[in-house]
């Protein structure tokens, strides 16, 4: 059955999203009583010590930040040559090593169930780098980058499947999205992804069997990721909050059935020459604080070799 739409107004483009939903609805600003009775959300506390505030944005005026409130992802992490994604990195930014020669990338793969835009599917191929405004890698930027508990990351490419998060994260966060058919399923047993090219054929799949997950109370366990974007000439930082509720990892994960065919993921990935993966985390329940894009200054690099 087909969902019926209504057509919103953002930044001057229109956009249909479903008729009912959350955006329609409220427009960013969510009753979070009516989200808590939603059965498939845990728990509104993380959200209640978030309170929203209204900026004007290259899409009109909105409410920061969007609010996930069901989300379940995956993350591939995988070791790359340095010499491969400096040529996919702008001079600003420099790769995260784990060795001398060594960076990390990543294959990312979301599911947004209950969110401020609706439901949607995500998915990325991203670059972990150095904080934007550090000179030399400290060791603590490289333990706390691999835990993940607050990466910094340049994203190549973001497919996404609604047309609301493809303007949302174009035009208002900077980030390199498109619209296509992407399925994402992620429960505590398998995690499967596929990524569809313009023509209807698999541009990336992902399968493999979820960590064993462990619950953490919420605000237990918050991770944050720090994006970086240019809009129009300047760089912008994107801070992401993750409440983690049920989250497992694999080190050098066994099983992992990563297929690239043809299409603009595949196409990113393959430029960076990707090695072995070396950490799978999967999280099976979580919620996310999407801050909007901040301006910041990036630190020059030293010349590359």
């Amino acid at each position: 059955m087909t969902q019926e739409t209504v057509t919103v107004d953002l930044g001057g483009r229109a956009v249909d999203v479903p008729k009912g939903g959350l955006y329609d609805r409220y427009h960013m600003d969510t009753d979070l009583d009516t989200v808590a009775a939603d059965p498939r959300v845990s728990g509104v506390d993380f959200f209640r010590r978030l309170p929203k505030a209204r900026v004007d944005s290259p899409i009109g005026p909105t409410l920061t930040p969007n609010f996930y409130y069901r989300i379940a992802t995956a993350r591939l992490t995988l070791t790359a040559p340095s010499r491969a994604i400096r040529r996919r990195l702008p001079e600003e930014l420099a790769p995260l090593e784990v060795a001398p020669g060594l960076g990390l990338v990543s294959v990312m793969v979301f599911r947004y169930d209950v969110c401020d835009i609706d439901f949607y599917t995500e998915a990325a191929v991203g670059i972990a780098v150095r904080p934007a405004r550090h000179g030399r890698l400290g060791f603590f930027d490289l333990v706390t980058g691999l835990k993940n508990e607050h990466l910094h990351s340049y994203v190549l490419s973001l497919p996404v499947s609604s047309d609301i998060a493809q303007v949302r994260g174009h035009d208002g966060y900077g980030f390199p999205k498109w619209v296509t058919r992407l399925d994402v399923d992620i429960d505590a047993e398998r995690t499967e992804a596929r990524v569809a090219n313009d023509r209807g054929e698999t541009d990336l799949a992902l399968s493999v069997a979820t960590p064993r997950q462990t619950t953490h109370k919420s605000g237990e366990q918050v991770s944050s990721l720090t994006s970086y974007t240019t809009i129009g000439d300047a760089w912008h930082a994107t801070l992401s909050q993750t409440n983690v509720l049920s989250a497992g990892s694999a080190t050098f994960p066994r099983g992992v059935g990563l297929r690239l065919g043809e299409g603009r993921l595949s196409d990113d990935l393959r430029s960076l020459n990707p090695r072995k993966p070396i950490r799978l985390d999967v999280m099976t329940e979580g919620q996310l604080a999407l801050h909007m894009p901040v301006p910041t200054s990036v630190r020059e690099q030293e010349a590359r070799k």
